[in-house]
Order: structure tokens, then C-alpha cells, then sequence
């Protein structure tokens, strides 16, 4: 039985009936001849970004069929006009394109590789796209093992957050496979995004990712904390965050994703820290980047500096807020010195 915990992943299956592929060659010739306009899409996990993104892909034309352990993701996902499958393992051994989209690194193991994973029913050339973000180490492992069984993985996580899942302007950090094998799967990639880049080897795009993240996290920080100074100066925010994006502070989190409430609208500050990334994510993704720090021996002071301070708001009640909460996370440490 799968668990529980895949109940906000997802996993987008599509599939090619003209496309006997039965070797790497075979299979790239079919790849560059084949059109997304075909694309028969399975969506597994309708969570946050799932659900967003499977919207996406149906008012693009696919067709979706659709599996979650959350009845009520389901029964929304099928007024959309999705169609629905009984497990990942089913789609897999019907259709011949997958995207993965899961928690952390065990739960994508599990689901390639467990009693009712993709490895044990998919058809000889099918492609699987993880938009997952988790342990290189692992996208490499499933790579070697889906080359063995005649297939090709690749890592493909994302950035972006919920809006722009739900505008479909997300970019896809793609790893491995080859040229070919990236051209067909960017076919259904840019239909739920606006950048779809290729990363190269297997492994490469969830390295951008964390480091991606690492980054997005220390600048969150950064502006929380510049913020809430301002504020205890006796600046208005909407002026400090307008003087900010006018200055050489401005960045990202300053001009789109403001973690101060009342300084703008349609995120997650605005609407008291819910959707977004979750601050347990962050701390997932962060854990993953000292890990890689710590194999390749590469100096992260900031990094580790985020790192702990992401770890203690998961353990003070923070974790199912957006990662942005950090600002009131701050603002509530101030008050207790």
C-alpha cells in the first residue's frame, strides 16, 4: 500500500501509442518525431504545487489521468476533466512518459522502486521526469537503474512556488539522459513552466536546485531581518521595501515574495503565512545542500547559518507555515530578549 505521506506529491504520467521503443536508438529517433499535442498525462499526488500544476496541463490539452490518496484532491482534479488510476504502478505499466513529483528522497525510492513502483510494471522506453527535489545521489541511482531496464530518468525539480505552478511560468533544472531525450521532455515540461533548462548529467539538476534554495533561503533571511530593523528605526515597511527595490538591496524575495505583511499582496505574508513553501520544506531542501557541502568539501557559512535557523523554527511550530514566516519567526525572538 502506498503511504499517506505521498498525499501532496505528484506524479504526471503520459504516454505515446506510436512509440515502440525497445533500444536507445529506436528511442531516440520516436523522442525527436513526437509531438506533446499527444500526450496522454497521469498526475500522481494533487498537492500545493500538484494540483496547480495538473490544472496546467489540462487546459493545455492533455489529457490527465490522475491518482492521489486524498479523495477530495481527486474528486477536484476529475471536475477539471482528469480521469483517475488506482496506483502509480498501473499508469506506469499503461503509459510511457512519468513525472514524479514527492516530499523527500525516500518517497521517491519508494514509489520507483517499492512493491507497487514504477519499476515493477513500466514498459521498455519510458521516460520518467522526478520533479522532486532531493538527494542527487539518489536521481543518479534511479537513472543507472531505469538504463538497465531499457528506460531513462531524469532529475527534473523545480522553482518557482505556488504561483507560479498556477500561472505555469515554473523553471524545470533537467538532468541527465541526452539531448534527445530532453527535447521530448521539455515537450510537456513547458507546459507547466516558462524555463525548462538542461542541466546535463544525471544528478546536475538537483544540484542547481539546492543550490537554488541555499541561496533563496539566505536572502529570505536577509530581507526579514533588514525589514524588521527598519521597522524598529521607525520606517513605515511599504516605504523601507519600496526604497529597497529602488536600491542595491533589491532582489527576488524583496520585490515578489515580501515576508512582511501588508507590504503585498497575493503571497503568502499576506495571508498569514499559508501555502507557499513550507518552512519544512526549506529546511528539507537546505539539509540536502550541507549534505552535498560536506561530500565536496565546499565552505557554506551562510548556508549553515539558514540551515540551523530553518531547523529551530520546524521545531517551534513554524514548519507548516511558508518558508517567509522566518520574518515573524524574528520579529518573535526580538520581543523575548
Amino acid at each position: 500500500m502506498m503511504s499517506t505521506k505521498f498525499t501532496r506529491t505528484a506524479l504526471f504520467i503520459s504516454s505515446f501509442k506510436r512509440v515502440p521503443c525497445l533500444s536507445d536508438n529506436s528511442l531516440r529517433r520516436n523522442l525527436s518525431n513526437t509531438s506533446s499535442r499527444w500526450a496522454e498525462v497521469g498526475f500522481i499526488g494533487l498537492g500545493n504545487m500538484g494540483s496547480r500544476m495538473a490544472a496546467n496541463l489540462l487546459s493545455k490539452g492533455h489529457k490527465v489521468t490522475v491518482f492521489d490518496v486524498n479523495s477530495m484532491a481527486i474528486n477536484t482534479a476529475l471536475k477539471q476533466g482528469a480521469t483517475n488510476a488506482s496506483s502509480p504502478a498501473e499508469i506506469a505499466s499503461k503509459l510511457k512518459t512519468i513525472v514524479t513529483m514527492l516530499p523527500a528522497s525516500q518517497h521517491v525510492t519508494e514509489v520507483y522502486n517499492g512493491q507497487n513502483g514504477i519499476f515493477n510494471s513500466m514498459k521498455p522506453g519510458t521516460l520518467m521526469l522526478d520533479c522532486s527535489t532531493i538527494d542527487a545521489n539518489v536521481s543518479r541511482e534511479l537513472a543507472t537503474l531505469a538504463e538497465g531496464r531499457s528506460a531513462v530518468f531524469m532529475d527534473a525539480p523545480v522553482s518557482g512556488g505556488v504561483g507560479a505552478a498556477q500561472a505555469g511560468t515554473l523553471t524545470f533544472m533537467v538532468g541527465g539522459g541526452n539531448k534527445d531525450h530532453f527535447d521530448r521532455a521539455k515537450g510537456v515540461l513547458q507546459d507547466m513552466g516558462k524555463n525548462v533548462v538542461y542541466c546535463g548529467a544525471a544528478g546536475n539538476g538537483q544540484a542547481a536546485k539546492i543550490c537554488n534554495n541555499m541561496l533563496l533561503a539566505i536572502e529570505m533571511i536577509g530581507v526579514s531581518e533588514a525589514m524588521n530593523l527598519g521597522m524598529k528605526l521607525g520606517l513605515e515597511p511599504k516605504l523601507l521595501l519600496e526604497i529597497i527595490n529602488m536600491a542595491s538591496g533589491q532582489c527576488w524575495t524583496s520585490k515578489v515574495y515580501s515576508p512582511v505583511p501588508g507590504t503585498m499582496e497575493n503571497v503568502p505574508s499576506a495571508r498569514q503565512y499559508s501555502g507557499g513553501f513550507g518552512t519544512a520544506l526549506m529546511s528539507k531542501d537546505l539539509g540536502l545542500a550541507m549534505d552535498a557541502a560536506s561530500q565536496v568539501k565546499a565552505p557554506t557559512p551562510l548556508g549553515s547559518l539558514a540551515n540551523n535557523l530553518y531547523k529551530l523554527m520546524v521545531n517551534s511550530g513554524f514548519a507548516p507555515k511558508d518558508f517567509s514566516s522566518v520574518f515573524q519567526f524574528i520579529q518573535g525572538a526580538a520581543k523575548n530578549k
